[in-house]
């Protein structure tokens, strides 16, 4: 008994010594109050354990790639104020941030409906002559991920280079012997960020979120489009669970940037330097287009950002579609304010979801979003899985980022930012058609929500900074 009164008294030394070194990492990470309070708060509820997920979870550290690195030191110059169309203030910003200039001439088309589009992406892939470069957060270990897998074996047994890159979690329970297939058909696969301590680079929470192909240096294809049934139709016409979703085609200088992502991320998984790919202006392209990465190595995440820029700055209307919408401070501000000051402000989400509890911390903005103006609406016939922004019919983006703390701070996310008000008027005609299938927030009706509602939306927020 008397051995074991001291081991207990060193033991919870040990725990106190953890907490305390816990709670001051949250403070020196400044990523938020409501965010740091809530890790705070944890901690001193779990003592010891409350540390360890801390640590695991919510304490990253990414360091740049070469690539990245270089790009930080060698910033662009003054912001481009010029008076031409495009120059729309959102530009600037995301340029600054991802030091990634616009290009131009480029050639967008939008792939909206998901089983065209998945034979967009299979055509190209079957075609690609030299190079297939792809990344993805989720592969599913069903028939459209294994048509995927078999296509990039099949042309990496007529000699076009290969590469995979997988996020680690997202792509867990993925099929190993299509995996080793594909390597020992020449393909080059990585996993993005593997949960393993003993690897150098390793993550629990941090993901590669991102969705992104690159075809011989010249197509490429981004979006919010994971590889999987739900994603391509076939689990439509079996009458499963499915997915809506927005892609998008890119042609033109555009390519050379989601090229450059795709390297430097394949730096970060492999320490492998690939080359650049240069693509020139088409002569019809009329797009110009800023490529967005975001991520936990940014100071300060140009996809949070770009939503930002985007609603503060609408001066007519500000359209938005996310699957899962929890907003930070700064942009439930910019929602409210632009709707305050006149904006036709929309949000579009799924009235169904396949995270109860995300859909319940989102409900609970709606009140303060209704009374500011702000009209929301639910998707009825799926699952939403689409995030696009449109703004004042003149530009959009369209990505992988959701509008969540989740997309905002902790996963790796790709976005294309299109100024071009002939393709922002085909984002607003799906729009418009996504409406017809809506069912638009009554304002009333939600401040007269039941008691029990309410509580369960009010407790889901709480969870909102840890989602």
């Amino acid at each position: 008994m008397g051995d074991f009164l001291p081991n207990t008294q060193a033991l919870w030394y040990a725990i106190a010594v953890v907490d305390v070194l816990a709670i001051g990492t949250a403070l020196l990470r400044l990523h938020g109050v409501n965010s740091t309070l809530a890790w705070i708060f944890f901690i001193l509820a779990f003592p010891g354990v409350g540390a360890l997920i801390y640590f695991t979870f919510a304490a990253p550290y990414i360091r740049r790639t070469p690539v990245r690195a270089r790009r930080r030191r060698h910033p662009l110059g003054p912001a481009d104020t010029s008076p031409r169309p495009e120059a729309v203030a959102v530009l600037p910003v995301v340029e600054r941030l991802t030091r990634l200039p616009r290009t131009h001439g480029n050639r967008v088309e939008l792939l909206a409906r998901d089983p065209a589009a998945y034979m967009a992406i299979e055509r190209a892939l079957s075609a690609a002559k030299t190079s297939i470069w792809a990344e993805y957060f989720i592969i599913q270990n069903d028939e459209t991920g294994l048509r995927f897998m078999d296509t990039l074996i099949e042309r990496a047994q007529a000699g076009v280079e290969v590469r995979l890159l997988f996020d680690a979690v997202g792509t867990w329970w993925f099929d190993r012997k299509r995996l080793k297939a594909l390597r020992e058909a020449g393909a080059r696969v990585e996993a993005f960020l593997p949960v393993n301590p003993f690897r150098r680079r390793w993550s629990a929470h941090l993901r590669n979120h991102r969705k992104l192909v690159v075809i011989d240096g010249e197509i490429g294809f981004t979006g919010g489009m994971n590889v999987g049934d739900e994603y391509s139709g076939r689990a439509f016409l079996r009458g499963g669970r499915h997915f809506t979703d927005t892609h998008l085609t890119v042609r033109g200088p555009a390519v050379s940037d989601l090229a450059q992502i795709f390297a430097d991320d394949w730096s970060f998984a492999t320490d492998e330097r690939l080359q650049a790919v240069e693509v020139e202006p088409l002569a019809d392209g009329t797009s110009t287009v800023a490529i967005v990465p975001s991520g936990p190595d940014q100071v300060h995440n140009a996809s949070a950002m770009a939503f930002f820029t985007g609603v503060a700055t609408a001066r007519s209307r500000a359209w938005l579609t996310s699957p899962y919408f929890i907003p930070d401070a700064p942009l439930l501000r910019a929602l409210s304010g632009a709707a305050l000051g006149g904006c036709d402000v929309r949000v579009l989400v799924p009235a169904t979801s396949d995270q109860r509890l995300v859909r319940a911390a989102a409900r609970s903005f709606y009140r303060e979003l209704l009374r500011c103006g702000v009209r929301i609406f639910e998707y009825q016939p799926t699952m939403l899985h689409a995030k696009t922004m449109v703004v004042d019919s003149a530009w959009c983006m369209v990505g992988s980022a959701n509008i969540d703390i989740r997309s905002f701070k902790l996963n790796f996310e790709l976005g294309a930012l299109i100024a071009d008000a002939t393709f922002a008027a085909q984002l607003e005609a799906l729009y418009l058609h996504e409406l017809t299938q809506s069912v638009e927030i009554d304002a009333e009706a939600w401040r007269t929500a039941t008691l029990p509602r309410r509580l369960m939306q009010g407790a889901a927020r709480l969870f909102a900074p840890l989602l």
